[in-house]
């Protein structure tokens, strides 16, 4: 099993005068050539693995730096949960409410040779863009996997997480 981390950051927009507004949450848009022309089901928290010994939220943090190419902010953040995305990888995910807005997107790269077979290698993004998105937005957006945090941050934020 791949034991991950990552952070899901969400603001709430200003609302009617008798409520927060709608909730928004920040996604980065999964990098390289299979992920290129792809926008529904392509978006991700920022996330990644947890190395030997470390503490999750640590992990979650230095991943966010990692793939945003900036340090999350300072908030409070809470453990939402650990959840399965695949059967062979679990994430523990930490939320926190902020307005965040980063000069730019300038994070971690990788190699990989594309087309496959070509001998071709490139170095791509990690994460080529990111933002925020609406609820209803971020439910077309994020991998099939990842739609379940959504519900859990709807609970937590409810007061029943």
């Amino acid at each position: 099993m791949i034991h991950s981390a990552g952070i899901l950051l969400y603001r709430r927009c200003p609302g009617a005068r008798d409520g927060p507004g709608p909730l928004e949450v920040w996604l980065g848009h999964m990098g390289g050539p299979f992920w290129a022309r792809r926008d529904e089901h392509a978006w991700s928290i920022p996330k990644g693995g947890i190395l030997p010994a470390e503490d999750p939220l640590a992990a979650a943090l230095r991943e966010f730096n990692e793939e945003i190419g900036t340090p999350a902010p300072a908030a409070d953040y809470v453990l939402l949960g650990s959840f399965r995305q695949s059967a062979k990888k679990t994430v523990t995910v930490y939320a926190a409410e902020a307005d965040f807005a980063p000069e730019r997107i300038a994070g971690n790269t990788f190699a990989l040779e594309w087309p496959p077979g070509s001998g071709i290698v490139r170095d791509y993004a990690e994460i080529d863009d990111a933002g925020w998105f609406s609820e209803a937005e971020a439910r077309t957006k994020m991998v099939k996997g990842q739609v379940q945090l959504l519900d859990a941050l709807k609970a937590h934020l409810d007061g029943f997480g």
